[in-house]
């Protein structure tokens, strides 16, 4: 089927651009299976949903601003064998999200913690939940310059819609008194649940 110049302007109009890119391709198909209309049509709408849910995504992923990426599936749960697995997974479903829970996870450096923080928090990227991952370290430096440009209300409100924050290597350099404080007042107000990684 040839590509229909008017058929190909509506569906940029209507923000179908997987419907305009595939939709002669998934005709031919169509035809030579002897698909009827609405299967035809099921098709693209399947292909276009799809399309769009992978790029929200690659978008929440973005967003995340994640500064390595690292799979729960790439976790080696053998060395750490006290670790419940089971939990890990379970929590990568983001039940802990509607639940309002938060997830602490406590240890000496070098056991991972990082790993399943970012895996927990790709994972409801994947879920398509807002989230932002963040050191301590980092954000208290960001709260600190908001302060100082009375941004602080603003900062504070804009991470009120994620979802989910991370916040790693809490514990790991010692805080100021007024940074402490700043991350207390972050912390307080949200509705927001977080993955913590404490040392």
């Amino acid at each position: 089927m040839e590509q229909l110049p008017l058929l190909d302007s509506y569906l940029q109009q209507l923000h179908l651009p997987v419907f305009a890119e595939q939709y002669a391709q998934v005709a031919d198909e169509a035809a030579r299976a002897n698909l009827s209309y609405d299967r035809f049509l099921l098709l693209l709408a399947e292909q276009e949903l799809a399309q769009r849910d992978a790029l929200r995504q690659r978008q929440c992923i973005k967003a995340a601003r994640f500064p390595v990426l690292k799979e729960l599936a790439d976790f080696d749960f053998g060395v750490i064998p006290s670790l419940n697995r089971a939990r890990i997974l379970e929590l990568a479903r983001g039940h802990y999200l509607t639940q309002a829970e938060t997830v602490l996870l406590i240890g000496n450096p070098g056991l991972g913690k990082t790993h399943i923080a970012t895996g927990l928090a790709l994972s409801a990227c994947r879920q398509r939940q807002r989230v932002r991952f963040y050191t301590a370290a980092a954000l208290v430096n960001e709260l600190l310059s908001a302060q100082e440009a009375m941004q602080l209300g603003r900062l504070i409100g804009g991470a009120l819609k994620h979802q989910l924050i991370v916040i790693d290597e809490l514990g790991f350099l010692p805080l100021s008194a007024s940074g402490a404080q700043l991350l207390f007042q972050f912390c307080r107000p949200r509705p927001t649940y977080y993955v913590v990684g404490c040392r």
